[in-house]
């Protein structure tokens, strides 16, 4: 545990935190979140990915630490920006099948932050044919079924049909891993695990071919410095069901570090951060606060690892943040 650095690995995630709770206010939602032609993705989307990272951590690090409280208060913050859940019932009016509202509300529930209308609404909804016949791509599909069940909509579809749809749950070949096949796979791991939560929902013929294939996809992501999609891989790294290789997390994370600003935030691609190298200026909110979201998150997740050796993974926050 110690050879990786543990206490670098804190710097990483205190890091990135501080400049999260630094920038809350650009998380705020504004008042296009709830006009049919506002964009999700500048004002739903971060949020939800905010909120993502933060019930992660609280599910993986104990109360008494500082990680978990920082998590906790920017986990509040996104709840009360939702009107504590309120705005999803408004999206629900305004778009009925669009799939995002409960992506994003799936968050908060699984955190137990819930909205009881809310979740009718979206039942009622989910029963229609039209609701279930919304094409989209095999990822997308199984992050659906996911929400869908932490939501409390449970509905006869085999997730495991989903699965194998995906490019990770084909086995391709692994030459053949590229930029958004990186991200595809991810995100697979991401809704078997619970993001990070259950190791064990990996089949097993997955597990090995990652275990095979992620230490190499991540040292090509290392050395183009693609820090977003390394981190992402990290956490993947840090969610399998056998413990990843210290020797690679360690290069992993020493890279990772040196490409870190000064003031926590990770820019989603750039220059490999080598020893005196000039300092680069703060990337801009949007290049990168996905990317210091996961620098966060795969800090949390890999400390988690280091102190789980028996396999017995902690979770916290299971009753959620005080609203």
């Amino acid at each position: 545990m110690t050879a990786i650095g543990v206490g670098e690995l804190r710097e990483v995630a205190a890091g990135a935190f501080a400049w999260l709770s630094a920038h809350r206010g650009e998380f705020t939602l504004g008042e296009d979140a709830l006009t049919a032609d506002g964009h999700v993705d500048a004002t739903w989307k971060p949020l939800g990915e905010l909120a993502q990272t933060c019930a992660s951590v609280c599910s993986r690090i104990p109360p008494p630490d500082p990680l978990h409280a920082c998590a906790s208060d920017l986990l509040r913050f996104a709840w009360q920006q939702t009107g504590r859940g309120e705005l999803f019932l408004r999206l629900q009016a305004l778009e009925p099948f669009a799939t995002y509202p409960l992506e994003v509300y799936s968050v908060f529930a699984a955190a137990g932050l819930r909205h009881p209308g809310y979740e009718a609404a979206a039942a009622t909804t989910a029963r229609t044919r039209g609701w279930r016949l919304t094409e989209q791509e095999p990822t997308r599909r199984l992050g659906v079924l996911k929400a869908e069940r932490r939501s409390g909509i449970n509905r006869p579809e085999q997730e495991t049909q989903a699965l194998r749809r995906t490019w990770l749950g084909g086995l391709p070949e692994p030459w053949t891993f590229e930029r958004s096949s990186g991200y595809a796979l991810t995100h697979v791991v991401f809704h078997l695990t619970d993001w990070g939560r259950s190791p064990e929902g990996v089949p097993a013929d997955l597990a090995a071919y990652l275990a095979d294939w992620l230490p190499p996809w991540l040292d090509t992501c290392l050395d183009a410095g693609m820090w977003d999609l390394s981190c992402e891989l990290l956490i993947v790294a840090a969610s399998l069901p056998a413990p990843p290789d210290p020797v690679t997390l360690q290069d992993a994370w020493a890279r990772i570090a040196r490409a870190q600003h000064a003031s926590g935030a990770l820019a989603e691609q750039g220059p490999r951060g080598d020893v005196g190298a000039d300092p680069e200026p703060e990337p801009d909110f949007r290049r990168c606060y996905h990317s210091t979201l996961m620098a966060a998150f795969a800090a949390a997740q890999t400390l988690t690892c280091l102190t789980d050796q028996g396999g017995m993974h902690h979770r916290y926050g299971e009753q959620g943040v005080p609203g």
